[in-house]
């Protein structure tokens, strides 16, 4: 149990502590990728695009999403063993981490929502196959693996990394399967196909797909930091995350790419069994139900550390912590599970507005204004002698450029209709946002923040 105990306390890992390399780095990457969101994100990129068109856009949108982070997350929580949250208290100070730990908190809670619904429809389907009742069963089921992921997430990150070893195989291989299922049995209807939502302006629906990814990879920012961390170097962590995280959603998403232009519908629960016939899909779905586990695991370990950053909650044991993190996804997904999967993609877009121009903060403060050097006891601090006291706790200046970078992206794009501004359809919503939210930080620092004496920064 040192894992769960040293989870509790949250503090930096110590050097004997952060034992994970390269490899095993990636498999829990690339199993936490390898969730069905996949299907609903591969199916928002076939409105628009056809099968080549989506597929490279999605994967030049997914390295640059991850890239962003990548450069973000890794430096900073490889050098000093700290998560995403608290690589961010430098920025926005003790108490105005806040205004991270908020985001974070909701986006894993909806990210895990959409796979416990996905999961839902598994389990409806495998007892349809099964000519048992729906109504009651899968509530139930919902609950119970819930509950199974309790004492797994007691023991930290080393649960997590067991499951994501037993899982990463059977995942990927089906993944890989359904893509030659679908490319194999409908390559003319694929071909034939016309996007639905497609606007007419070709560069600007390739714009889209390639900023739809973007913002769903810019969502990693909220899970890196805490497996990130497990890695004693950076060199040891970049490829990983790009390759993990970066490649794995695209790739996988082909599936629902193809899903959309042959069937006219992303939702596998739909089609696994009548294409690959009751035995194939009863195996496909059952595997399909049980890769949503190694994410929703570390999405809810990232939660649970991201909230002991919170003020007023860093004295809460990592039992109450998870189970923060659980209820109210347990709610979410039995009493709510029709909003959550009509609303994913304005979802992804949250995501985008949000932590694009977080990201775009951390890379401004860690390389330009600090030249990678943090005070990891002043993270901890939360005296006002900490250097990131700021003035009362908060960084006014961080919240400014946040505030900011979310404004570029909703004058360039609205998440909910997709109207769209110039110059969007050459940069994207996110890019400009992560450059504004960046470029304000550093211009204000400059000038307020550091001849105020605040924040610690060496003149």
């Amino acid at each position: 149990m040192a894992e769960a105990q040293h989870a509790e306390a949250t503090w930096p890992l110590t050097r004997h502590e952060r034992t994970w390399s390269a490899l095993r780095l990636l498999v829990v990457l690339a199993v936490t990728a390898a969730a069905p969101w996949f299907f609903i994100i591969g199916g928002a990129i076939g409105l628009y695009l056809p099968l080549g068109a989506g597929t490279t856009a999605m994967l030049a949108g997914g390295l640059i999403g991850m890239g962003i982070v990548t450069l973000a997350v890794v430096p900073v929580s490889t050098r000093y063993a700290i998560d995403s949250v608290a690589a961010s208290v430098p920025q926005f100070g003790r108490r105005g981490v806040i205004a991270v730990i908020i985001p974070q908190y909701l986006s894993i809670l909806g990210w895990n929502a959409t796979l416990l619904v996905f999961f839902g429809d598994n389990v409806a389907t495998l007892v349809k196959l099964a000519g048992l009742d729906t109504d009651w069963l899968v509530p139930v089921v919902i609950a119970l693996a819930l509950l199974l992921c309790f004492p797994i997430l007691r023991h930290g990150a080393a649960g997590i990394e067991r499951v994501c070893q037993l899982l990463v195989l059977f995942v990927l291989g089906v993944g890989l399967s359904l893509i030659w299922l679908l490319l194999s049995t409908h390559q003319d209807t694929i071909a034939a196909a016309k996007p639905a939502y497609a606007s007419g302006d070709p560069w600007w629906d390739y714009m889209t797909g390639i900023e739809i990814l973007i913002a769903t990879n810019l969502g990693w920012w909220a899970y890196l930091g805490a497996m990130a961390r497990q890695v004693p170097r950076a060199s040891a962590a970049v490829l990983p995350s790009m390759a993990g995280l970066g490649l794995t959603v695209p790739l996988l998403a082909i599936i629902g790419l193809a899903a959309v232009l042959a069937l006219g519908q992303a939702d596998h629960s739909d089609w696994l069994v009548g294409i690959g016939g009751p035995v194939y899909g009863a195996i496909a779905v059952t595997i399909v139900a049980l890769s949503n586990f190694g994410t929703v695991l570390a999405g809810t370990y990232a939660a649970a550390l991201g909230l002991k950053q919170a003020p007023g909650l860093e004295r809460l044991g990592w039992n109450t912590l998870i189970l923060l993190s659980l209820v109210p996804l347990l709610i979410l997904t039995i009493f709510f599970a029709g909003p959550v999967k009509t609303y994913f993609t304005t979802f992804l877009s949250f995501i985008g507005l949000v932590f694009g121009p977080i990201a775009g903060i951390q890379i401004a403060d860690y390389f330009l204004l600090r030249r990678q050097r943090l005070s990891l006891r002043g993270i901890y601090d939360r005296s006002e002698a900490s250097p990131y006291a700021f003035w009362g706790g908060v960084n006014p200046i961080a919240l400014i450029a946040m505030a900011a970078g979310c404004g570029t992206y909703l004058l360039l794009l609205n998440p909910l209709t997709f109207a769209s501004r110039f110059p969007y359809a050459w940069t994207t919503a996110s890019l400009p946002a992560v450059a504004v939210a960046g470029a304000i930080y550093w211009m204000l620092t400059t000038l307020v923040v550091r001849p105020a004496g605040k924040g610690g920064y060496r003149s």
